[in-house]
């Protein structure tokens, strides 16, 4: 399978199904002299990991990541970063029922035309376990970032047509682990975990948004034309499992304004060039120009409803499918800490290439 690697000079690649062995990964890359928080990772792992509340999965899975090469005495050598994360819980059992049947909307029916068979526990290779991998890449990012006073923070800023109508300056965003759902207005997150577990207790699932900010981020960061940095960033999030959407800046709702509205005029203060408004997000002609860098991710309801659904099986025959086991009625709260990792893993990647742009 091609494409399992992300990144031009700070590259990730994964591998490893979710019903494997382990999954794990390969850091090429990353500067040799960086300090190693190994409780910073696995903390960064805790959040995106199962079973950690009543609104997500109640797969048990440690989630301890294992690193075989590149670091030694706690600090980067500069050669490939190798690192496992075994699987200690599968149920495997739980997808006999769908070995020859394709759940709607999954990647079952895809993947079977595309390669001709699947791994059909858990969803094999397509499963959102993958994604583990990234939470330790993207955490590793995250040390790189911090020596260049570059924070990363998302949050769940609406479950269905729950919506929080401020935006992230108006919002502590330190209060986003708070409550097991990750929005940081308390009063809000009380309905949005009632609203999933309602939901849950049905049988069904839901979607919403993870909003996202990178701030500290410097003017010059980005390519001009393909490799435009909310490109990659848009990349980034829609290679998320369950994302539907990428929007940034003032995003879709920026049509409704005139261009004389939506310009973010330049000012000069302290010798430093600063915008009154941002409604680029913190992006212009494809490069950061030092300002906020937001943007928002849709995710849609989970595919696996433990509701019968009509489907078909490999021959064309009518099948009916029951989701079975244990999966997410929201992968909100889980989805935080990923759309970090693949914010990090996309601004350490431009960081270093902005770094050979000039004598």
């Amino acid at each position: 399978m091609a494409a399992n690697t992300f990144g031009e000079i700070f590259r990730i690649t994964t591998f490893g199904e979710s019903h494997g062995i382990a999954l794990g990964g390969i850091i090429d890359g990353c500067p040799a002299g960086l300090e190693i928080d190994f409780d910073f990772i696995q903390a960064e792992l805790d959040r995106r990991k199962p079973g950690q509340s009543k609104i997500v999965t109640q797969r048990k899975e440690p989630d301890v990541v294992e690193f075989l090469s590149g670091i030694f005495e706690g600090l980067t050598t500069g050669v490939p970063i190798g690192f496992i994360i075994k699987n200690d819980n599968q149920r495997s059992k739980d997808y006999d029922h769908i070995k020859d049947s394709f759940r709607p909307s999954h990647a079952d029916y895809t993947y079977e035309t595309k390669y001709g068979l699947r791994d059909y526990r858990g969803g094999g290779r397509s499963s959102a376990r993958e994604t583990v991998v990234r939470v330790v890449g993207g955490a590793i990012a995250k040390l790189l970032l911090k020596k260049m006073g570059v924070q990363v923070h998302a949050y769940v800023s609406q479950v269905g047509n729950l919506k929080l109508g401020q935006s992230y300056k108006e919002l502590d965003l330190s209060k986003t682990e708070n409550n097991i759902v990750r929005c940081p207005d308390e009063m809000m997150a009380v309905q949005m975990i009632d609203l999933i577990d309602s939901v849950r207790k049905q049988g069904d699932t839901i979607g919403g948004l993870v909003s996202a900010v990178a701030t500290g981020v410097p003017a010059g960061w980005g390519e001009p034309v393909f490799d435009k940095l909310h490109a990659d960033l848009g990349k980034a999030m829609l290679s998320i499992n369950a994302v539907k959407g990428f929007e940034y800046g003032s995003g879709f709702e920026g049509v409704s304004l005139k261009g004389s509205e939506h310009n973010d005029a330049f000012y000069a203060e302290g010798g430093k060039i600063q915008t009154k408004t941002n409604h680029s997000g913190g992006i212009q002609g494809g490069i950061s120009n030092g300002q906020d860098i937001f943007f928002a991710v849709a995710f849609k309801p989970v595919a696996t409803i433990m509701m019968e659904q009509e489907s078909v099986d490999k021959s064309g025959n009518l099948a009916l499918v029951t989701g079975k086991g244990r999966h997410d009625p929201c992968v909100l709260p889980r989805a935080v800490p990923i759309v970090e990792a693949m914010t990090a893993l996309v601004l350490v990647d431009h960081y270093l290439r902005a770094r050979t742009n000039r004598i």
